[in-house]
């Protein structure tokens, strides 16, 4: 028992210590709150994997409620991105929810807070009240509004929703101590006057709740026994406790805000901010860009989420955050991969190879697993001729004895097929290698059984059938930022950091098969890396993304 205690996170402690002060099991509810105002990141993924693995541990409903309260940032678009990233991760939430489901509770409960005396309409501008709040060392400055009579509160309140004022003119804020350390009770603003477009509810509202109000109290409504989020809103906590004491029913779950620290990537960066200037300078191609940090983006280029999931799992649910480096997230890549993914033969940098001593006219398709990692997943035939492209690397006429591939005089086996020894060679008037010319042993094929199949050669090459090769687009894709914390120094723009070589472009030539890969599966390129079908493949030429290199020197500690 002792053992089972020491296992779990603060957060879980958290929840088996309010089990046992009362709360019923059948009272536990989380939910996940994003803002529909951009693409979700690998950051986000962490509260996701918290909240809906707490779901998933004791047996309770998860929703997922879009913080909709700001209509100039807020699109459809960024919601059904949002759907489709969690649902992806393998996440199924129980109910589908928007903060502007609640617009008409939510200023309700404002009106009674005015005449409750906790609200006032302020008329000063957002600057002034600013300025007055001064800093957690100096008393803040009460609006001079701050006590004008309720019905004034309230008839001004009821005219600013009927849209009579202009943006910015006035605002609802709660009354509660201007004197406060705690710069977010110094009596801060509930609702602001938008005339905007709310991509939900249209032109009904003319004023918008303000998050911290909402939020607490969509928890409530919505019943969410532990509201967890990001250490950024701990100080944000008395303020969400302060709302909720003003309509909390002592019969209804009150919400427990708690915090864990936020997830910070190496060679990454999370601010939506900087996001949308990658895109909106087109030093990316979009949202989901392989080279971007959001789910999309990594999804794309290949990333599973089963190896996302580790990853968070790995890192746990900490209340200090640190820097977690990438190596450790393209290490779950490289272990879920390894046992998903087919192989296939794909020649990067290509060099013909005649065998001059096969039949010219011959033609045979040699057997191979598809993945030798797993069992279940079967064999294939690969086309084999006379001329095959290898890599341009794997031969040298010359090389010392540390040197496993293809040399003058040398022999090397094709991968699932033959014994090959290189015999001469051809070039351009550069000096360039144009073909390597040799000879094969006619017994030695692989799984033939024969006692020349089973001699042992040190180096094992792929290679692919020149007459059958298709070509294919590789993109190679590199860390976008050359710096570890690229936006680390307020002094320095983020994008002065960005890898002028974060993406590489190469015609390969892979076995025919390729054809048949369907957009997002996973491959393995033999000896070179593991890639996945991009979404801009045509037939006459698909495009792959690299995922992550074959081999890493990363280990990762028990």
């Amino acid at each position: 028992m002792e053992e089972e205690k020491k296992s779990l996170n603060f957060i879980e402690q958290i929840i088996e210590d309010d089990l046992k002060n009362g709360l019923k099991r059948n009272q536990i509810r989380f939910r996940f709150p994003p803002e529909p105002n951009g693409y979700l990141h690998i950051g986000h993924t962490k509260a996701i994997c918290i909240n809906f693995g707490l779901g998933e541990k004791y047996g309770a409903p998860v929703n997922l409620r879009f913080d909709d309260t700001n209509p100039e940032k807020e699109e459809q678009e960024f919601v059904d991105s949002i759907k489709k990233d969690v649902l992806w991760l393998g996440f199924k939430w129980d109910k589908e929810l928007y903060a502007s489901d609640y617009f008409g509770q939510l200023y309700e409960w404002a009106v009674q807070m005015i005449k409750n005396g906790t609200a006032y309409i302020d008329e000063q501008s957002s600057e002034i009240i600013t300025e007055q709040r001064k800093n957690p060392t100096e008393p803040g400055i009460e609006s001079p509004y701050r006590n004008r009579p309720i019905e004034e509160s309230l008839n001004l309140f009821e005219r600013m929703k009927n849209g009579e004022f202009e943006e910015g003119t006035m605002s609802l804020r709660a009354k509660i101590d201007m004197n406060s350390p705690n710069m977010n009770m110094r009596d801060p603003v509930m609702y602001r006057i938008l005339n905007r477009p709310h991509h939900r509810t249209g032109t009904d509202w003319k004023i918008y709740p303000m998050y911290d109000w909402a939020h607490g109290e969509s928890d409530y409504i919505e019943q969410i026994s532990h509201s967890l989020c990001s250490l950024e809103f701990e100080n944000h906590r008395p303020l969400y406790n302060w709302y909720l004491e003003q309509v909390y029913d002592e019969n209804k779950v009150k919400p427990k805000q708690r915090e864990f620290a936020r997830m910070n990537v190496t060679y990454m960066i999370t601010s939506k901010r900087k996001l949308q200037r990658l895109v909106a300078e087109n030093v990316v191609t979009g949202w989901d860009d392989p080279r971007m940090p959001t789910i999309s983006g990594l999804r794309r280029k290949g990333f599973t989420p089963a190896s996302i999931r580790n990853f968070i799992e790995r890192v746990g649910v900490a209340k200090r955050e640190n820097l977690i480096d990438i190596q450790l997230l393209e290490f779950f890549v490289r272990e879920d991969l390894n046992k998903i993914a087919k192989r296939m033969m794909v020649v990067m940098d290509p060099v013909k190879l005649i065998i001059e001593n096969y039949p010219e006219n011959k033609e045979e398709f040699l057997e191979t697993e598809n993945n030798p990692e797993d069992e279940n997943a079967g064999t294939r035939n690969i086309p084999f001729s006379r001329e095959l492209y290898i890599e341009r690397e794997d031969f040298k006429e010359e090389a010392d004895k540390k040197f496993f591939r293809l040399k003058l005089g040398g022999e090397v086996r094709l991968k699932s097929g033959y014994i090959i020894k290189a015999e001469r060679v051809e070039k351009d008037e550069n000096g360039n290698i144009t073909t390597i010319f040799a000879t094969y042993d006619e017994k030695s094929k692989s799984g033939s059984g024969t006692e020349e199949s089973l001699r042992k050669v040190k180096g094992t090459l792929h290679w692919v059938s020149a007459k059958h090769a298709v070509a294919v687009e590789a993109r190679i894709y590199e860390r976008l930022f050359t710096t570890e914390q690229p936006d680390a120094e307020k002094e320095t723009d983020f994008l002065d950091f960005i890898n002028p070589d974060s993406l590489k472009t190469v015609t390969a030539f892979a076995e025919p098969a390729i054809r048949e890969v369907e957009i997002g599966e996973p491959l393995q390129f033999q000896r070179i890396g593991y890639f996945t079908k991009d979404i801009d493949s045509v037939s006459e030429k698909p495009v792959f993304n690299r995922t992550v290199t074959l081999k890493d020197s990363y280990k990762i500690s028990d």
